[in-house]
């Protein structure tokens, strides 16, 4: 009787146990995935006083267009051209964190202005898209892959071949989405990463160290059942699946995605692949990747604005005066932002390169 009384008591400590690991990992979980929506299953939209504008774009023009991603949400899609003597249509899929395309029209008019129609869009949820929240990191592939297929089958666009252009968020965009893509012709892939959890493990490191790294199996399982093969899928797996041609740039001091998580991991794969370009910077950062180093504008800008906040007669940090603080400060850049410097300050000689590696993909 004693042994089997022994036997029984081991058992109910041994359920208990397994109880309470489970749900520690069940806890576990659910903190994760709060964390995750927090970030990620937002809206946003891009900042109106700083947007910007088609007229700041000598002979730019702009159409806009309407189309469906995966849950019928309808997606604000935009056609730049410049001219009549188009021959390939670039499609952009734009960064996370400053609402949708805005931010990128003046990488449309550069590519515009040289031969190209640009088609970009605003991510669900983002600017002038429909949702109410992005829903996790895989959407955007979800999202390019119904814009490629739009303008692929639109009877409005001209049937040119396409090469696509991402940046951040939407780097690993153009470089995942190729699996359901292998036609496209190129790709230029700029700061971004290799799989899904990588975004929110390198942007969550800075915040909780190697404890991010116990969160992000957990990420990929909730990324798993709700995007299926989209979550899945990897930026590898996408330059594996095409002949496309694929640049790759990233500066060794991003602080946003880890230089390990995009360049350095594709390089020691494709460094001997004819296929492959690689531009690895130094020190230009994550959102300045694309600007002119040597062009001072938003710096001059900063300076201005610092100046002004010192003249402000209240406390602008306090909640009470937060609205007070977004009007005055939209006042303030309203009145005092140069678009045409502002909307002019990418790097030149970068997108000279650009260009020439879309035109020999496209020989």
């Amino acid at each position: 009787m004693d042994a089997q009384k022994g036997k029984s008591i081991f058992k109910i400590v041994l359920i208990i146990l397994i109880s309470i690991i489970v749900l520690m990992i069940a806890g576990w979980w659910a903190f994760c995935v709060k964390m995750y929506n927090e970030n990620f299953n937002v809206s946003e939209d891009s900042y109106e006083p700083l947007m910007l504008r088609v007229e700041d774009f000598e002979g730019l023009t702009c159409t806009r267009y309407s189309f469906p991603s995966d849950k019928g949400q309808m997606l604000a899609g935009y056609l730049y051209g410049s001219g009549d003597d188009q021959h390939a249509i670039v499609i952009i899929a734009h960064g996370f964190g400053d609402g949708g395309h805005n931010s990128y029209m003046d990488v449309a008019a550069y590519f515009a202005e040289r031969g190209y129609y640009v088609f970009a869009y605003d991510a669900t949820a983002m600017d002038q898209s429909e949702g109410e929240g992005l829903g996790g990191v895989p959407q955007g592939v979800i999202d390019l892959d119904h814009a490629i297929s739009f303008v692929e089958s639109s009877e409005d666009i001209p049937d040119l071949p396409v090469v696509l252009f991402g940046h951040s968020w939407g780097g690993y965009c153009v470089s995942a989405v190729l699996t359901y893509h292998p036609e496209v012709k190129a790709v230029i892939e700029c700061s971004g990463f290799n799989s899904s959890p990588d975004m929110f493990e390198s942007g969550g490191r800075s915040q909780a160290g190697n404890l991010i790294c116990t969160m992000t199996p957990f990420i990929s399982l909730h990324e798993r059942f709700k995007y299926g093969k989209y979550a899945t899928n990897t930026a590898m797996d996408g330059f594996d699946s095409t002949d496309a041609a694929v640049m790759i740039v990233h500066s060794a001091d991003d602080k946003v995605i880890g230089i390990e998580y995009g360049l350095d991991k594709y390089y020691g794969k494709y460094k001997d692949d004819p296929r492959f370009s690689f531009i690895r910077f130094e020190d230009r950062g994550h959102n300045g990747i694309l600007n002119d180093p040597g062009n001072t504008y938003k710096d001059e800008f900063n300076t201005g604005f610092d100046k002004w906040l010192e003249t402000l007669d209240y406390d602008y940090n306090a909640a009470e005066n937060r609205e007070r603080f977004i009007e005055d400060k939209a006042d303030y850049i309203t009145a005092n932002l140069d678009h045409e410097k502002w909307s002019h300050r990418l790097d030149k000689e970068l997108f000279g390169t650009f260009l020439a590696f879309y035109e020999q993909a496209l020989k």
